[in-house]
């Protein structure tokens, strides 16, 4: 049966209305909701999040720039936020293989000081932001997915659709089979986070990146670690540029150290990638074999892993932010400051700023329209100007290494000292990271070593303590739009690199019946991390929502 053919045996859905509807509980779409309850505690807010609880898919680095909480909760250490651990000092070491050298202090781009900021778990204070959310009577519905966009008569959005839960790998209802209910709202907020499921289409239909530069996306492969207490160094932040990476790849590792004798470590490679012989996830165990890197974590335990893409485009790729009846915000819009390496500010001042377009809309009797204060307010603000002032960061990348590492220092470094706030000048890109990639025989294959189980590892016991799980008896929610293209085309020309970007063991090529070779998909190992639906050279996956609750359940991370 397809989806319409569902929805006409075993429909109509359930309708619930809300004044405002917000898909993604992550920090960007849980303070929407607190501040739309703070300007108006008479709202109707839901929040729909996919993950088991909010937190549960929430991966990144992390230290947090404490501006934007600080302005939604003012009190926030008194509520018992986990910001535990304030940054203690800052590394910025460039890599060779058998070399390390460190930048002076006084030559660090501002970009990299991080005075003032903490060392978190972002899963941990997203929980605590969902708890503050429902104590002002925010309704979040954990293990619902936001799967159909739902459109009015005018082609206004007028909410979204859950998933159905209950079909088979066939497509087919079993007995447990429930329609998804409908979620009305006057506006509805996406902030799914990188690469949305809804938003992308959302972009798409409204053509909201229209004039923009296309979006770049890198992957950040993430290892939590307990190290031994005699090498922990609280608040220590340490950020690598180089090796292993060579000229004309764009990447860097990033290692913190947590409160409780933990290290939050990973790697971060731009999708833009040319090589299509690269894995992002060997990549990053490579990047632990280094000197600089083994000193920190050589004895201790591997607790943690997990994956994600991280929008990091900049202002330059960032889309429209509204069209009739919602908007978008955070990393499902794109602003993320790659040059930092933060993103989670930037999410709780957009969710600020939409919550605070809508309250007087919703007091002025409208719906459903387009919310043209919140691009407005995001133009004035803070924000718009600090995604301004690093608006080149990776354009300058795409010309090497070299030249990017150099511009970095003029703009965040020298023009600053000279009074100059954001560049006079503005470089862009013009190339989708899905085609950039060379044919494989172009370029030399690269080849990892093997994984010793102690400092590096392999992708499936990675996966393992993700403690990621799917439902199995489900269709696969990663789809291919022409079943013979991975073989054709991917595996012809590019070696099949679907079986080396994802960090999750998910594609496979494997012999066929009759001969030759054929992708197998093993979705139930996704960690949601969305590099499929970005670097597929041919565009020809698609990820889509898979049961609620499905997924990573991250802890700690």
């Amino acid at each position: 049966m397809t989806p319409q053919e569902i929805l006409d045996t075993h429909g109509p859905r359930e309708a619930m209305e809300y004044d405002v509807v917000i898909v993604g509980g992550g920090p960007g779409g849980l303070a929407a909701a607190i501040r739309l309850k703070q300007l108006n505690a008479e709202l109707s807010v839901v929040v729909l999040e996919k993950g088991s609880e909010p937190g549960a898919h929430t991966l990144s680095g992390a230290v947090m720039d404490p501006r934007a909480l600080n302005e939604l909760l003012p009190d926030w250490k008194e509520r018992g936020a986990p910001l535990n651990q304030p940054v203690s000092g800052d590394e910025v070491l460039f890599l060779g293989e058998n070399h390390t050298t460190r930048t002076p202090d006084w030559l660090v781009p501002g970009c990299f000081h991080n005075q003032g900021n903490y060392v978190i778990s972002l899963g941990a204070v997203t929980k605590w932001l969902g708890e503050q959310a429902e104590a002002l009577g925010v309704e979040i519905f954990p293990g619902f997915t936001g799967a159909e966009v739902l459109y009015g008569d005018a082609g206004q959005v007028r909410g979204v659709a859950t998933g159905n839960v209950g079909l088979g790998k066939d497509g087919q209802p079993h007995d447990g089979f429930q329609l998804g209910m409908e979620l009305v709202g006057k506006y509805t907020v996406f902030a799914e986070g990188a690469r949305g499921h809804l938003g992308r289409q959302l972009i798409a239909k409204y053509q909201l990146d229209q004039g923009r530069d296309p979006q770049s996306y890198a992957l950040g492969v993430k290892e939590l670690w307990e190290i031994d207490p005699a090498k922990a160094k609280p608040g220590l932040v340490v950020h690598t540029a180089g090796w292993p990476m060579d000229e004309h790849t764009y990447g860097g590792g990033f290692l913190y150290h947590l409160e409780g004798n933990k290290v939050t470590l990973g790697f971060v490679t731009g999708l833009d990638y040319q090589n299509p012989w690269i894995s992002p996830f060997e990549e990053m165990q490579r990047w632990k074999t280094h000197p600089a890197i083994r000193a920190h974590i050589e004895g201790g335990k591997r607790i943690g892993y997990g994956a994600r893409a991280i929008t990091a485009g900049g202002i330059l790729s960032l889309p429209k932010l509204v069209f009739p009846g919602g908007a978008l915000i955070g990393c499902e819009a794109g602003t993320l400051n790659a040059a930092r390496i933060k993103g989670s500010h930037a999410a709780i001042k957009t969710g600020m700023l939409v919550a605070e377009a809508i309250a007087p809309a919703l007091k002025a009797g409208r719906s459903h329209d387009e919310l043209a204060a919140y691009p407005e307010a995001f133009e004035k603000s803070w924000l718009h100007a600090e995604l301004q002032a690093s608006r080149n960061f990776k354009q300058w990348f795409k010309q090497g290494n070299t030249i990017g590492a150099l511009m970095t220092g003029i703009e965040q470094w020298l023009l600053p000292k000279l009074g100059m706030k954001s560049p006079p000048w503005t470089v862009h890109r013009h190339q989708a990271d899905h085609q950039r990639l060379h044919a494989a025989s172009q370029v030399e294959p690269k080849r990892y070593p093997k994984p010793d189980g102690v400092l590096t590892f392999d992708r499936l016991s990675s996966v393992f303590i993700s403690n990621t799980n799917h439902e199995e008896n489900q269709p696969a929610h990663l789809t291919l739009k022409d079943a013979s293209v991975p073989v054709a085309v991917n595996l012809e020309h590019y070696a099949g690199p679907e079986s080396r970007y994802c960090p999750a063991a998910v594609y496979e090529y494997v012999p066929a019946d009759g001969g030759g070779q054929r992708l197998q998909i093993n979705a139930q190992n996704c960690v949601h991390c969305k590099t499929c639906d970005i670097k597929d050279p041919t565009q020809n996956i698609v990820w889509v929502t898979p049961e609620g609750g499905g997924g990573p359940n991250y802890a700690g991370m």
